[in-house]
C-alpha cells in the first residue's frame, strides 16, 4: 500500500517549511504568472536587518542559483548585514546554455518576459519580508551581468543601484548573433549614443526620473568570452545616463587593481570601474582574504585577491543601516 495523500502533502509541507528556514537558500515555485518561466530561491539570513535591503543576483552561463550563494560570497555578507538575497534561475528549455536572455527585447522590456518574471519575484519577496522598497539592488555575472544592465534599464525607478560583472551595455543587441558580436567583437560608441538607449526605455515606459541607479562595473582584462572594451562602453553609457563626463573624479588601486570612480558636482560616485588585471572571465573571489574574504573556486568564480561581492556591497551602502537618500 502507498502513503495515505493527506499523510503525503503533510510530508511535503513539513519539508517545504524545513528548506524555508532562514540560513538556507529555499527555492519557490509559485510567485506570479512567470512570462519567463524562471525558478526563484531566496535566502535568508538568521538576523534579518528591519527594514531589510533587498539584493537580487544573477548567475552567468552554465549555472544555476546554487552555484551563485556561497561561491560568490553573497550568503556571507547577507548573514554578515542582515539583507535578503534573491537569486532568479535560467532553465535549459529557454536557453540551452542557461544564460538570461539579454539580448531579447522580448524578455528585457518592461514587464516582459524574463524581466518581468524578475519583477514579480521581488514584489512576492517584498510582500511576505520587511523589504525596504529604497534599498532594492541587482548585480550579475556575463549573461547575469547583462541583465542586471537591462534591468536597471527597465526598472530605473526601482532600483537604487546595480553592479554587473563582465556584462555588456544595455542595448547592445537585439538577437542571437548580435548578442555573440557585441560579446566577442562590441560595439564602440558615443556616450551620448549609449546613454539614449537606457533613457529611452524609460522614456518608453512613460517614466519621468529624477534619480538613476547608481551603477559598479567589474571586467577581467585577459576575458576571452566578453571583450573587455565592453567595460568602456558601460561605464560611458552609465555616466551619459547620469549626465555626467567621462573623466574619473577619484583614481586608485584596492588590492593590487585600478579602481576609477565617476561622480556628480556634489561629489557623490555614481559610476565606478574595477579593471582585474590579467583575469579571464569570471567573477573575482578572496577566499583567503580578511574581513574582505569571501568565495569558493569553481567555474567562473575565479581567485584572483579581491572579492567583488565585498566591495559590492559597500558600493551599494549594504554595511550602514538606514535607507541612503535617493
Amino acid at each position: 500500500m502507498g502513503i495515505p495523500k493527506r499523510i503525503t502533502f503533510f510530508l511535503i509541507s513539513l519539508w517545504t517549511t524545513a528548506v524555508a528556514l532562514a540560513g538556507s537558500l529555499s527555492p519557490v515555485s509559485d510567485f506570479g504568472a512567470n512570462p519567463g518561466d524562471l525558478r526563484l530561491f531566496v535566502y535568508e539570513p538568521a538576523t534579518l536587518a528591519t527594514p531589510a535591503p533587498l539584493v537580487v543576483a544573477l548567475h552567468g552561463c552554465r549555472q544555476g542559483a546554487a552555484d551563485y550563494d556561497d561561491e560568490s560570497g553573497w550568503t556571507r555578507f547577507a548573514d554578515r548585514w542582515g539583507f535578503l538575497l534573491l537569486l532568479p534561475e535560467q532553465a535549459t528549455a529557454n536557453n540551452a546554455m542557461a544564460c538570461f536572455n539579454w539580448f531579447r527585447p522580448g524578455d528585457t522590456r518592461r514587464d516582459q518576459g524574463e524581466a518581468f518574471s524578475i519583477r514579480q519575484m521581488i514584489a512576492y519577496v517584498s510582500a511576505r519580508y520587511p523589504v525596504d522598497p529604497q534599498r532594492l539592488y541587482v548585480t550579475g555575472l556575463s549573461a547575469g551581468g547583462a541583465m542586471a544592465a537591462a534591468l536597471l534599464a527597465a526598472y530605473p525607478d526601482l532600483f537604487a543601484g546595480g553592479a554587473i560583472i563582465a556584462g555588456v551595455p544595455y542595448g547592445c543587441a537585439a538577437s542571437y548573433f548580435g548578442a555573440l558580436w557585441c560579446q566577442l567583437w562590441g560595439w564602440n560608441l558615443a556616450p551620448a549614443e549609449w546613454g539614449k538607449r537606457v533613457r529611452q526605455a524609460a522614456e518608453d515606459s512613460a517614466l519621468t526620473l529624477t534619480r538613476w541607479p547608481r551603477v559598479a562595473i567589474w571586467q577581467g582584462g585577459a576575458d576571452g568570452w566578453v571583450r573587455p572594451g565592453n567595460a568602456t562602453e558601460l561605464m560611458e553609457q552609465w555616466t551619459a545616463v547620469h549626465g555626467i563626463d567621462q573623466q574619473p573624479d577619484a583614481e586608485d588601486t584596492v588590492n593590487g587593481y585600478p579602481h576609477r570612480t565617476y561622480a556628480d558636482p556634489a561629489g557623490n560616485a555614481l559610476v565606478e570601474t574595477y579593471w582585474i588585471t590579467g583575469m579571464g572571465h569570471g567573477l573575482p573571489i578572496h577566499p583567503e582574504g580578511g574581513d574582505d574574504r569571501c568565495g569558493v573556486p569553481a567555474a567562473y568564480m575565479l581567485p584572483a585577491g579581491i572579492c567583488a561581492s565585498y566591495h559590492i556591497a559597500r558600493f551599494f551602502g549594504l554595511d550602514k543601516p538606514g535607507s541612503p537618500p535617493r
